[in-house]
C-alpha cells in the first residue's frame, strides 16, 4: 500500500515527526509511505487545509496513493475538506480506539488527525498507537465481527451515494479556482512522487493544465 502523508501549514513543524512514527509502525508491515509535505512552517508551498482536501483527493482519486494521512490543528477542517471530494472517506481519529473502529467499521482510505488540539506529552507515542491499530489488520471486517455484514452493507450504500453526489475529480480540478488548486499541487513531495504513481491519464493531464 502507497501510504501518503500531507500536513497543511499551521502544523508543518511536525511533520518530520509524523513521518518517522508512521515509518516505524507501516514499513514493517510492507507498506511505502511518500511525504508530501510540508515539511516545515517556512515551505514555499503553504498548504491549507482546503488545499489538503484538493491534494489528498488528486492522490487517492489517480491512485498515487491508496491511504492518506493528514491533519490539522484540530483535524475537523481537514476532514471537512477531505470529505467534500469524491473518491475520499476521512476519518477524523484522536486515539488509536477512533483508528480501529474506522478502519474496521468505515473502510475509508484517510484519515485526519488533530495535531495541536490535546497533542501534548506522549503525542510521538499516540500517533505510533493509531498507525499500527489502523493498520494492523486488513480494513473493512467489521467491528464487533458480527456486525460486519451490515456494516459492508452500509459501506457499499455509501460507495454508492458518492457516485451520484460528485462530480469527476478531473473537472473538479479544473473548475475551482486555479491558484487555490495550483497551490495544492505545488509542494516538493507531489513534483517528485505523483507522475510516477499516478494510475489515471485523465487526472494526470488535469493536474499538467493546472500546473502549467
Amino acid at each position: 500500500m502507497k501510504i501518503a502523508l500531507v500536513n497543511e501549514n499551521s502544523q508543518a513543524a511536525k511533520n518530520g515527526m509524523i513521518e518517522k512514527a508512521l515509518r516505524k509502525i507501516v514499513e514493517p508491515m510492507g507498506h511505502e509511505v511518500y511525504n508530501y509535505g510540508m515539511y516545515a512552517a517556512d515551505d514555499a508551498a503553504q498548504l491549507t487545509y482546503v488545499q489538503v482536501g484538493i491534494l489528498a483527493a488528486v492522490l487517492l482519486n489517480s491512485g498515487a496513493a491508496d491511504y492518506v494521512i493528514t491533519g490539522c490543528g484540530t483535524g475537523e477542517g481537514a476532514m471537512l475538506a477531505c470529505n467534500s471530494f469524491p473518491g475520499v472517506i476521512c476519518g477524523h481519529v484522536e486515539d488509536p480506539l477512533d483508528a480501529y473502529t474506522f478502519a474496521q467499521i468505515n473502510d475509508g482510505n484517510a484519515i485526519a488527525i488533530p495535531f495541536a488540539k490535546g497533542f501534548g506529552w506522549g503525542g510521538d507515542l499516540n500517533l505510533e498507537y493509531i498507525f499500527e491499530k489502523l493498520f494492523v489488520e486488513e480494513s473493512g471486517q467489521g467491528y464487533p465481527r458480527e456486525r460486519a455484514v451490515p456494516e459492508k452493507r452500509n459501506k457499499k450504500i455509501l460507495d454508492e451515494v458518492k457516485l451520484h453526489t460528485y462530480r469527476d475529480m478531473a473537472e473538479i480540478l479544473l473548475s475551482i479556482d486555479r491558484e487555490l488548486a495550483k497551490g495544492a499541487l505545488s509542494t516538493e513531495g507531489f513534483g517528485k512522487y505523483f507522475e510516477a504513481n499516478c494510475k489515471d491519464e485523465k487526472l494526470k493531464e488535469a493536474v499538467q493544465e493546472v500546473l502549467a
